[in-house]
């Protein structure tokens, strides 16, 4: 059975179908392949065995009865913990709740199991996934699966990890600032952070101050993905963001990528220091596309660099989440977003506006360039994957770079709304994965995937997979 680890889910939900591999048979060895390989990463913190084993029988029965059953039937799934799962504890990565039971599923979970996805549990997140690295004082550190000493990234590094891992073919995301692109770069995988509204958030105690986080998949291939999205886009009540179901299945178009595509090559976006290492790598992925056939230009332009703007909207919401528990439970959160919090509190109205003005700035500069050409490549990172436990790189090459220089290219695009994948582009010297960003203009994440899926074909990655015993 150790063939079927690596397996994608699209192939998994064949063999499901054709009945050479059982829904119950999967789940077991998801479960033995977890018990064996999770101690070492920390990937999951919080696994539901009897349930997922029910649900496999039952899909199994009903598969061995000729009833119809979902695009995902007895696929294994894991959930970020910042999403809930009905009868799972949603902790945040966060000691005050701890217990913090979930009595519903998210839109996105219930959509999943509704196409017949089976939760294994919850993936870990830095507290409120609040960082790019995986890391928090209930659940501990998650380590990389190239490297144990690294981190995955985060927030969503108990995905990419377990993925990586070969513990699930598919686990769900956020991304705010980077969450699903950081830990796809480092750890090696494919995540797509999708346009805002695409996939229904929710339900949820109260509407985004930001607009800035989307929900998608990490997966270790496009195709995985895009069968993800046909089971979670639609509107849905809950979410007054939420868009409607595209035109065409994704999936069925993954492979129609445009002939001639003109597309913008930016290795620094105009103000990013990036680690010559990655960068050599980037501009060799870049170059696939160009071998295609495609028009690759470097774009002599640059985006404002709106980080410090980016990261106080963000921390509106997260202040939000939190401001009635804040005072009395100060000592259990995380100091440094304790301070962050006591500080966005006070900002005013006037602050608030002149952050949505420089969000009108971007737009204009990124309508001008999709106005031009049809997609963005970058890199995803500036650097390879840094210690498990932190902090980010204050220096690059031996330039000095502030936190969000770290993560200088992915909150743009959450910043505007555009959608972007990170594909996996190849390994520095140390043997670590380096990502490839693909950005597009608003709303098509058709065309991201379909650019993903053409990389993916002309520089496979599926056959590399990392040591673990």
């Amino acid at each position: 059975m150790k063939s079927i680890f690596y397996k994608p889910a699209w192939e998994l939900v064949s063999l499901i179908r054709k009945k050479e591999i059982s829904p119950l048979e999967l789940i077991m060895t998801t479960l033995e392949r977890i018990d064996t390989v999770n101690h070492d990463l920390n990937a999951f913190v919080d696994l539901c065995p009897e349930k997922a084993l029910s649900e496999a029988r039952n899909i199994t029965e009903m598969i061995s009865a000729g009833k119809d059953v979902g695009p995902l039937a007895g696929i294994p799934l894991g959930v970020k913990d910042l999403e809930n799962v009905a009868g799972m504890v949603t902790s945040y990565g966060s000691i005050p709740f701890k217990d913090n039971m979930a009595l519903e599923d998210s839109i996105q979970v219930a959509r999943l199991k509704q196409a017949g996805a089976i939760v294994m549990g919850k993936t870990n997140t830095p507290e409120f996934g609040f960082t790019g690295f995986t890391k928090n004082r209930l659940y501990g550190t998650t380590r990389n699966p190239w490297n144990l000493e690294m981190t995955p990234g985060g927030s969503s590094g108990g995905s990419a990890a377990a993925v990586v891992a070969g513990l699930v073919p598919l686990c769900t995301g956020s991304d705010a600032g980077g969450s699903i692109r950081i830990p796809s770069s480092y750890s090696g995988c494919f995540g797509l952070k999708t346009s805002f509204g695409r996939i229904p958030i929710g339900p949820m105690p109260y509407v985004s101050y930001s607009s800035l986080s989307v929900m998608g998949p990490l997966s270790r291939n496009v195709r995985d993905a895009a069968l993800y999205m046909d089971c979670t886009v639609g509107y849905h009540p809950a979410d007054p963001f939420s868009l409607p179901v595209p035109g065409k299945s994704y999936l069925a178009e993954i492979d129609n990528l445009p002939k001639r595509l003109k597309i913008a090559f930016s290795p620094t976006l105009g103000y990013a220091v990036v680690q010559k290492e990655v960068l050599d790598c980037v501009e060799k992925a870049a170059q696939a596309f160009a071998e295609m056939g495609h028009q690759v230009e470097l774009w002599s332009g640059s985006l404002p660099n709106m980080g410090d703007a980016w990261a106080e909207l963000i921390s509106t919401d997260i202040y939000a989440q939190l401001q009635g528990i804040l005072e009395q439970e100060k000592d259990s959160i995380g100091k440094t977003l304790v301070t962050v919090l006591d500080k966005i509190r006070n900002t005013t109205v006037t602050r608030l506006t002149a952050i949505q003005k420089l969000r009108a700035e971007l737009n204009s500069h990124l309508e001008k360039l999709f106005n031009e050409f049809d997609l963005l490549l970058t890199p995803t990172m500036p650097t390879e994957a840094f210690a498990a436990s932190g902090p980010p790189p204050s220096e690059i090459d031996g330039q000095p770079v502030t936190l969000l220089g770290a993560v200088a290219f992915t909150y743009p695009f959450n910043f505007s709304g555009h959608p972007a994948a990170s594909v996996p582009a190849g390994f520095t010297p140390n043997r670590l994965p380096v990502g490839l960003q693909i950005v597009a203009p608003r709303y098509r994440d058709d065309l991201v995937l379909q650019a993903a899926r053409a990389y993916e074909k002309a520089r496979p990655w599926n056959d590399l997979k990392p040591d673990l015993q």
